[in-house]
């Protein structure tokens, strides 16, 4: 690679070492690639400030105690490197730009038997990715379209979603199906019960006469960007409750809006083809959450994707 496009090139943590983003390979026989036996937790940058790293470290290594994988790191260390891995990457993007910035670690190298270890212990990485702006600047002025797919979220009794592991088959099959009908529309899953459960990355939440719902926690992900939600709502004197809430809940919805780490908060315009509310979100309990949010972050970032919008 010429130096100029090496001195281009984002780094990352591999294994003990902050090397270029391109010589962080991970073996084929890793079982985070043969099995899906991984976890990760990722977070964004505001302004290229860190969001709420503690609470993601916290939820992380709450994941590797369930699947019970040893980091052979703390959780200060943890956090020391990806500060170090973020701070490197930053000088590649823009004053206006922002990144993921996600910790994932997999149980380690499945080695033939009688074969030398490859690597012994897990694999750790901490890497930075842009955030897709531009890809995602549409949903702010227009509204998200979500399908809920025929494709039902795993249940609890068989791997609990409150861990973030690499094993996203199933969310993937949804969103699969769901953009075949549209291939603009975000994917929310049902779970087996027939209650709405959450998407790849995104939790959803519905508003009735200014009350805000959303799927209970033992059936999601409680993502970051959920709990912050909470925060707000209980500074807004928003009521909040955890439900089951069905597809009739989300049809007589005044509002519906999503959750996750690259948007934080955004509206919903439709579900399953029908207008939500009056088909032009953000409806007046979404906005105040988004000011909110806007205001705790002391980031504009409906602006921020906004800005890409082409024409």
């Amino acid at each position: 690679m010429p130096a100029r496009e090496a001195a281009r090139e984002r780094v990352a943590y591999f294994n003990g070492k902050i090397v270029p983003e391109s010589q962080a390979r991970v073996s084929f026989r890793d079982r985070g690639f043969l099995y899906g036996d991984a976890v990760f937790d990722t977070t964004r940058t505001f302004g290229h400030r860190i969001f709420k790293l503690d609470e993601h470290i916290d939820r992380f290594f709450r994941s590797l105690k369930y699947v019970q994988i040893d980091p052979g790191l703390s959780a200060k260390q943890l956090k020391d490197i990806t500060m170090q891995v973020t701070e490197a990457n930053l000088k590649l993007i823009g004053p206006d730009d922002d990144y993921w910035v996600s910790q994932r670690i997999s149980r380690g190298y499945r080695t033939p038997e009688g074969d030398p270890p490859l690597f012994e212990g897990p694999t750790v990485i901490v890497e930075c990715m842009p955030l897709s702006l531009r890809a995602r600047a549409r949903l702010f002025r227009d509204g998200i379209d979500v399908i809920v797919p025929s494709t039902r979220r795993t249940p609890p009794e068989s791997v609990s979603p409150r861990a973030k592991t690499h094993n996203y088959l199933n969310l993937t099959l949804g969103d699969m199906e769901a953009k075949a009908r549209d291939p603009e529309a975000w994917a929310v899953l049902l779970d087996t019960r027939g209650f709405l459960a959450e998407g790849t990355g995104s939790n959803i939440f519905t508003v009735k006469d200014g009350a805000v719902y959303t799927p209970r926690n033992q059936y999601v992900l409680g993502g970051i960007s959920r709990e912050t939600v909470f925060e707000l709502a209980q500074k807004l004197d928003i009521p909040l409750k955890e439900a089951d809430l069905d597809l009739y809940d989300a049809a007589t919805a005044d509002e519906i809006f999503l959750t996750s780490t690259s948007l934080c908060i955004c509206g919903v315009r439709s579900l399953n083809g029908a207008q939500v509310g009056n088909g032009a979100p953000p409806g007046p309990v979404t906005k105040a959450l988004t000011d909110a949010y806007i205001e705790l972050v002391s980031y504009d970032f409906v602006g921020q994707h906004l800005k890409r919008l082409e024409g």
